[in-house]
This record gives structure tokens, sequence and C-alpha cells, in this order.
């Protein structure tokens, strides 16, 4: 682990940001749409139960996500959770998911009774590794859930066919992949249903919020009753639910940002262009790529520090933080290194996990979006660069600009 303390020259040259530059920084779009949207709601005195811009917040997403049906949710947790049980996914039913992800992948299973059992991932994608996958069926499988990591998609072909092969549901988390393409499909519309995230920190987003996208009428039907007390659309009880309902302010939010999807994902990828510049020749840094030939939303600029760096990862997150530059250890720890699944490894991670466990190691977040730019890149870039080049020499507290 490498400290902040030494060599003057590097702070000099380097001040720290006077305010926090940091991963996940809201993207606004248009503020006055926004607020005129919200007027409306005011004006029309209907604010939740299936608005008209929930409504229209449904339509949009579904053409984006190139489906047939979408049910928008309160935020992405509760969508995984109604895409399980939609899919007839139930307590003591085991579904198999990689352990690299965000942690509430698994919670949102867990909570319904479900159990997570972790597999390995395919460390060039950082998506689960199918042959490892398919070793973990038994008898008590009931799902599988892939996960699209940093917008890159799952081998979506294999894992539709182990899933054809074991008779069970695919379902995927897709919170990262908006936008994105797999075989020059949208992501959206792939297994029974898809998730996706519109958490503020999500570079389309809807304050907080979520949507469960397919094409399965069946699943879209159960699901739409299930975010709303288990109410159908006849105003019949059809079974349990739980309230998971977006709201209109949140809509109207969403809506502003699904308008301005476009000029988000270009300043993404100015960014990540500006990232691969910055950091080209840096020993030890890698800058992980979007799947070549699809279309990637950028959202998150990932960089893996190797055994070839002068510095760990940890060191280098360290120096960054110290310059108000707030990185994450994206995903770390991972899901099964954290509790309950740590203690109960027998039920949930048939160990180890090597390459997931490498991976988490190694990742680093850096900031994007569009409150960031080429003058704030340069500058962490050359931060990056100057800790690779002092090795283990420690760098001194930065001052502030």
């Amino acid at each position: 682990m490498h400290t902040t303390e030494g060599t003057p020259d590097v702070a000099h040259r380097l001040p720290a940001f006077t305010e926090p530059l940091h991963v996940g920084r809201p993207n606004m779009g248009d503020r006055a749409r926004f607020l005129a949207r919200v007027n409306g709601a005011l004006d029309r005195l209907w604010l939740t139960n299936d608005g008209p811009l929930v409504r229209e917040f449904e339509e949009h997403l579904a053409t984006v996500a190139g489906t047939r049906y979408c049910v928008a949710t309160c935020n992405g947790t509760n969508a995984l959770q109604i895409a399980a049980r939609a899919c007839g996914i139930g307590v003591g039913d085991e579904v198999i998911v990689p352990s690299f992800t965000w942690v509430a992948t698994a919670h949102a299973l867990e909570w319904i009774g479900a159990v997570p059992v972790f597999c390995d991932v395919d460390e060039e994608s950082g998506t689960a590794d199918v042959a490892h996958l398919e070793r973990l069926i038994g008898p008590r499988t009931r799902g599988i859930l892939g996960v699209h990591v940093f917008g890159r998609p799952c081998d979506i072909s294999a894992l539709s066919a182990v899933a054809d092969r074991a008779g069970v549901p695919l379902f995927f988390d897709a919170a990262h992949a908006v936008g994105c393409t797999y075989g020059g499909r949208p992501i959206g519309g792939f297994g029974r249903a898809e998730i996706f995230s519109f958490h503020a920190t999500k570079y389309v987003h809807s304050f907080e919020g979520g949507a469960i996208v397919t094409d399965d009428h069946d699943i879209a039907t159960r699901a739409r009753a299930m975010r709303q007390q288990g109410i159908d659309e006849n105003r019949r009880i059809a079974g349990p639910g739980t309230v998971a309902r977006m709201n209109e302010i949140s809509a109207a939010m969403g809506l502003t940002s699904l308008e301005s999807i476009d000029s988000f994902t270009a300043a993404n990828r100015r960014n990540h262009e500006a990232y691969r510049a910055g950091l080209a020749g840096v020993p030890g840094i890698h800058l992980r790529e979007p799947k070549p030939g699809e279309r990637s939303n950028h959202q998150y600029v990932i960089i893996e520090v190797d055994a070839a760096s002068p510095v760990d990862r940890d060191g280098l997150h360290e120096v960054l933080t110290a310059h108000n530059v707030l990185v994450r250890k994206y995903f770390h720890p991972i899901c099964h290194q954290v509790e309950p699944y740590r203690s109960a490894p027998e039920r949930h991670a048939p160990l180890p996990l090597p390459r997931a466990e490498a991976l988490a190691e190694r990742v680093l977040a850096l900031p994007t979006g569009t409150a960031v730019g080429p003058a704030e890149i340069e500058v962490v870039c050359a931060i990056i660069r100057d800790t690779a080049e002092a090795g283990h020499r420690p760098l001194a507290p930065p001052r502030a600009a």
C-alpha cells in the first residue's frame, strides 16, 4: 500500500481539485423541459399510480430497448426482484449469477428468498464464465441471471444455449447497459426479461428508478400487477405484490434524460477517448474497452492496474483520493466476499472464484459524464502517470488549486 507523503515536485505540478471530481455525478439534461413536465404533473394533480409521464417514459424506453413492453419501477433492485418473481423464481430456488457485480444483484434474489449461487467470470469481459456457470447447474437451479458489466454484454448466445439445455429461464441485470447492443440489437430484448436502473449515478437517470423490459406478454402482465400490490389491469387482485411503481416526478426526469441520451453518450465517448490518449504508455495501466463492433454507452471509464504497474490499485486509489479525485474500486469486494454469502460458501459460492477475485483487485472507475471535460481528464491522467513513474516512492499531500 502506498501513502501520500514525500516528493513535493509532484504535489506542486498537480494540485488537488478544489471541488471533488467523482464517479457518478448526475447528468441533468434540459432543465427547462424537466421543470415544464413537473409543472404539468402538478397542474394535473396526478403524481403517481401509472400517470401519463410514466406511460410516456415506458413507451420511450421500450423504443430504446427495442422491446414490446416496459414496466417502470421505483428502482432497479425492485425491478430485478419483480422480474425474478415474474419468471417463476421463488423461495429456495437457486439462481446462478456472477459474483463480479454490485451486491444489489445478489441481494435482490436473497431478499425474495431465492438462493444466489455465484459463478466465476471471463476476465476480458468481466461477465459470466459460461463453462463454469454450466457446471454449477443442479437439481435446485431455477434460473440464470446474466449481468452486462460496465455496459459490455454477456455472451448471450452461449448463456441462452445453456439455459435452454437446463430448461430454466434466463434474465439479465442490464443496469449498466441502456443504449448498448449485442449482435447489433439493443440490449433489452434478450432472455425472458432484462432490467435497467435509473439511479442518479447512471448516465440516464430518473433520480431513482428502474424498469423491466421484455417481449414476453405474460412476464410484462405479471410484472405490472406485482409492482402495484398485485392489482391487475382489470383492477382485480391477481396475487401478492409490492409497491414498486415509479412516480410522475421521477418519470419527468427519466424522459428528460432519455431525450439527451445521444449527447450524454457523445460526452462519455469523448471522455473515453481522452483517457485513452492520456493513459497511453503508462506502465501497468490498462483501459478497458467496449466489445468490438457493438454500440456502447461508455457510462464507465474503467482501468485495470496490473502486475506490470509500479503502483498497486489501492495505492493509486489513495493518491487520486488525496487529489480530490473520488474514484471507486468498482466492484470490490465482490458478492461472495460479503455477508451473508461469505459465511455460507457451501450454499452460495463453490470456491475458489479466482478470475472474479483477481479482477476485483485490479479495477478502478474514473470520473466521466457531462460534468467532466478534457481539462479535468488531462489532470487525472497526469496524476496516474506521475504516480506510476514514482513507483513505490510516496507522493506528497497535494495543495488545493
